[in-house]
């Protein structure tokens, strides 16, 4: 998430006093959206991160890294509680999903976290899914659970609301947190029992307008991915217990990864090849009781038999599943049509795992030193580091570096807390900034700043002056 871009526009405030009356220009600001991130520049002084006091250990994995590096520290087995420097990251994840998910004209709801038994009973999926909910009584006895996604909830809604065709097709999405009673939580943010999710729901009048519907939010979801300047692939998945006979999966490409997707060298085929009771699912539902189906690299195409499959690891992140009338027909969502039948609406359910993604990103980013992020999602664009005497220099380069991106302020942290260079530029490269800017013993002598970029491998001695240019070319090929 960016911070928030303002303009100002004159808007006429009348004053009238018993001696005269005046009226006066005042310059208001006009948000082009909002952030709670548009402070000019943050200062690490007046942040919680609480980085270092942990050792690193000899196998540290990237989970341990966002730990140690003051992201999330652990409450309980498969639950984490998300610090300052990790909001930060979800924060411009939402921000970027809520910008594709409006493009669709989808609306943003948040649904309650708790759902009934007898709804899922209805549905059909209590049986499927029970031992994995977290279920409760209130004191009348009647029983609920945590919602581990929410397909009976929106259809129930929906039912109670929409009555006819010409209220269709309807979008509707949110962010929140899920909950799960994993067996087996491990992996750090990849299986956990609470988890944060996009799951956008659609409600179509026909078979036709949903899979329009179902493709156009494929081309959103492999937009999001690829702003995000990573590997990611789209794969033909197994529906499971979500039900309907059309399902994709969205994959991290990555060593690190516990599932095998399979493409072809010449044509668009792209499957799972592991799809187990195993293997958990980001999506709206698991995929549940499925057989193995293994390929080999080398075989030939199913599809095109021209080309020829190759086989990669990969870390699953979302999810779309076409529903048809899985849950509307016997949750009572039904339309009446143009000619005055009674049908129930065709629905869809898309996924997309937030904190999934971001402990997949980290597993597939982080080197020996740290962490690393892609720029549009990273705590910070750029951190600035410098020597105690060297404070007010600084804060102005922070200003001048911010105000460097002619569409948008870049995001700047200053690192003015006690601590040496050194322990500050572990720390950065712990963290993981997309570009660190040092202001050390250079700086004083020859007015010379250390410029970096660990994901490209630069690093610039650059006059002080020239610093802002240089980031700005840093960033852009990030």
């Amino acid at each position: 998430m960016q911070p928030a871009m303002i303009r100002s526009a004159p808007i006429r405030v009348g004053f009238a006093s018993c001696r005269a009356a005046a009226t006066f220009a005042i310059e208001l600001p006009r948000l082009r959206y909002y952030s709670a991130l548009h402070r000019p520049f943050q200062r690490l002084s007046t942040e919680w991160v609480p980085s270092g006091g942990i050792a690193a250990t000899k196998d540290e994995d990237a989970h341990e890294k966002l730990i140690r590096a003051g992201f999330l520290r652990q409450s309980h087995a498969g639950i984490f509680h998300m610090l300052p420097l990790g909001r930060r990251v979800q924060d411009k994840i939402e921000a970027t999903l809520d910008r594709h998910m409006q493009q669709l004209g989808a609306s943003r709801v948040s649904l309650s976290s708790v759902t009934s038994k007898d709804l899922w009973e209805r549905s059909g999926r209590y049986s499927l899914l029970g031992s994995e909910l977290f279920g409760f009584q209130d004191r009348r006895g009647t029983a609920y659970m945590l919602s581990p996604t929410h397909e009976e909830e929106i259809t129930s809604l929906v039912a109670k609301s929409v009555k006819s065709y010409k209220e269709l097709p309807l979008r509707l999405y949110q962010i929140t947190r899920k909950y799960r009673d994993e067996l087996r939580p491990r992996h750090g943010l990849l299986r956990t029992r609470e988890f944060t999710m996009k799951d956008m729901y659609t409600f179509d009048a026909t078979i036709e307008s949903a899979l329009t519907t179902y493709a156009e939010v494929g081309d959103a979801y492999t937009g999001f991915f690829n702003s995000l300047g990573l590997p990611f692939v789209k794969v033909t998945a197994s529906s499971g217990d979500m039900g309907g006979d059309l399902s994709h999966e969205y994959h991290l490409v990555t060593a690190v990864g516990e599932d095998t997707v399979a493409t072809c060298s010449v044509c668009d085929y792209a499957v799972n090849t592991e799809v187990t009771g195993d293997v958990a699912s980001p999506g709206p539902g698991d995929n549940l009781g499925s057989d193995d189906a293994l390929v080999a690299t080398g075989e030939p195409c199913p599809k095109c038999t021209a080309g020829h499959l190759s086989t990669r690891k990969a870390l699953e992140v979302g999810h779309t599943f076409h529903l048809g009338t899985r849950y509307s027909s016997p949750l009572g969502a039904s339309i009446a049509t143009q000619s005055g039948t009674t049908v129930p609406m065709q629905m869809g359910c898309h996924g997309i795992g937030v904190s999934r993604l971001i402990g997949a990103i980290t597993e597939h980013m982080a080197d020996s030193k740290g962490l690393m992020w892609p720029r549009i999602i990273a705590p910070y664009e750029v951190a600035v580091l410098h020597a105690a005497d060297l404070g007010p220099e600084a804060a102005t380069l922070c200003s001048d570096i911010t105000t460097s991106r002619p569409d948008e302020p870049v995001d700047v942290v200053l690192d003015d807390r006690k601590a040496s260079i050194p322990w500050k530029l572990r720390d950065a490269e712990l963290v993981g900034y997309p570009v660190v800017v040092v202001l050390g013993r250079a700086m004083k002598d020859d007015g010379i700043c250390e410029v970096q970029c660990r994901r490209l491998g630069a690093s610039e001695q650059v006059p002080l002056q020239d610093v802002p240019k240089t980031v700005a070319g840093l960033l852009q090929r990030l």
